[in-house]
């Protein structure tokens, strides 16, 4: 009886556009409450979290506008929804954490990435403040003067 074994760690999907548009400050992991064919087609690589949200309500945390998509194989019995909202599963000070930033310092949950952690599927939720059009071009800027001087240092 041979066990599947997957890396520690192993990244299900990212959202890069995140770090452009907001500055992140703290991070935190959460588990998702996930349905069978959604483990199947997160084992396949099938997701998205380019649009997706967090949002806080009565006390939990859930995922809005996560993209998974259905294999055809491992969802024929269920009618699977492919955006549906899932519960993420955090700890009560956590959450706590996160209301009293969300709703008195006007941050937002932004998630950050899912992964596999010990075969279980996690997400990296940022807490972010929104950065202005004047921000995102110095980082750009910073960004470009840091490849160059990279560049130069080659050269000699």
């Amino acid at each position: 009886m041979s066990k599947k074994s997957t890396p520690a760690n192993t990244q299900i999907a990212g959202n890069k556009k995140a770090y452009h548009e907001y500055f992140i400050e703290e991070h935190f992991e959460a588990g998702l409450s996930l349905q069978g064919w959604e483990v199947k087609s997160l084992r396949a690589s099938r997701a998205h979290l380019k649009e997706s949200y967090v949002l806080l309500r009565e006390g939990e945390a859930f995922l809005f506008g996560c993209h998974i998509s259905p294999l055809t194989s491992a969802s024929t019995h269920v009618q699977a929804d492919p955006t549906r909202t899932r519960k993420l599963l955090l700890h009560k000070e956590e959450i706590g954490r996160l209301i009293g930033s969300v709703e008195r310092k006007g941050y937002a949950l932004i998630p950050l990435a899912m992964y596999w952690k010990h075969n279980r599927a996690k997400l990296d939720i940022g807490l972010a403040r929104g950065k202005k059009e004047h921000d995102k071009r110095a980082t750009e800027k910073d960004r470009d003067w840091a490849r160059d001087k990279q560049r130069l240092m080659r050269e000699r």
